[in-house]
């Protein structure tokens, strides 16, 4: 009996972990078949069209407007990355660090970097991975304690100690960490649309209907695949996220020009350009 007690935690361990594994696992299946069920179809209402994608070789003006900032690169010292960022206000003002989320870059906080310039040093990131930072291949270097190190690691080399940290959405959830965890570098924390971190996990087991919501983060974990079905139909997923009611700038007034647009598609469309962003989702379960 007594060694039955000694087993029987480690025992639990390994049957939650199997449960655990097995909702991942299964979820990816399932993930998988809708979207070959989709690709299929696309593929029979027109197979030129699926395939078809448009080359971007230049990017849109609005990409090089210099009102939003100037463009600057740093190498920072654990990694040995290069991060671009761009950049707008006074050196030497409070520093404002903004974090993107996914499928986004710098240009995401454009009306930031107009708006806060006069008061702030005001830099927007490419995250690891993203736009013009440097993207590793292996799924490996996209752990979350690498995520933390870069954003402390860029903070030393741009010379300051600590900042207004903003985030949204996967930019958030970095937000958050380097709050709990670097405490001492975050005057003011200001996270869009993404929970802290132990309120989301406790949430999404206790309602199920929250893990659908998430589906994408089980899609992600599928190699290869989510890269292809954005792609696809020149890219018609990526634009269906901008653009849609449910997903995307739907009110009157608050929607992204054609310009604006087409910058996205041209930060994504470039080769390789989709498999760091979704990197950072298949370490979510490690």
């Amino acid at each position: 009996m007594a060694r039955l007690r000694d087993c029987l935690p480690r025992l639990m361990v390994t049957i939650r972990s199997l449960l655990f594994w097995s909702l991942v696992y299964g979820y990816c299946g399932l993930c998988i078949s809708i979207h070959l069920l989709k690709l299929l179809w696309s593929i029979g209402k027109g197979p030129a069209q699926t395939f078809r994608r448009v080359a971007r070789e230049h990017p849109p003006a609005c990409l090089n407007d210099p009102s939003l900032g100037t463009h600057c690169y740093v190498r920072v010292k654990d990694s040995g990355l290069r991060f671009h960022y761009v950049a707008a206000g006074e050196r030497g003002k409070p520093l404002m660090l903004l974090l993107h989320g996914f499928p986004e870059f710098w240009y995401s906080w454009r009306h930031q970097l107009r708006e806060f310039k006069s008061e702030y040093r005001v830099v927007a990131l490419d995250l690891r991975g993203y736009g013009e930072t440097d993207a590793p291949i292996h799924r490996e270097n996209y752990k979350l304690d690498c995520l933390i190190t870069d954003i402390k690691d860029i903070l030393d080399s741009l010379g300051y100690s600590k900042c207004d940290l903003i985030g949204h959405d996967w930019g958030g959830m970095i937000a958050w960490l380097i709050a709990i965890c670097y405490p001492e570098m975050v005057m003011k924390l200001i996270v869009i649309n993404f929970p802290h971190p132990n309120v989301f996990t406790e949430y999404i087991l206790r309602h199920p209907a929250q893990l659908f919501k998430s589906s994408y983060y089980y899609f992600f974990q599928i190699p290869w695949f989510p890269e292809f079905m954005f792609s696809i139909n020149d890219f018609k997923a990526l634009k269906h996220l901008f653009t849609s009611h449910s997903t995307g700038m739907g009110r009157k007034g608050c929607r992204l020009t054609t310009e604006d647009l087409e910058a996205y598609i041209y930060v994504f469309s470039q080769p390789g350009a989709l498999s760091g962003p979704i990197n950072h989702y298949r370490n979510i379960f490690r």
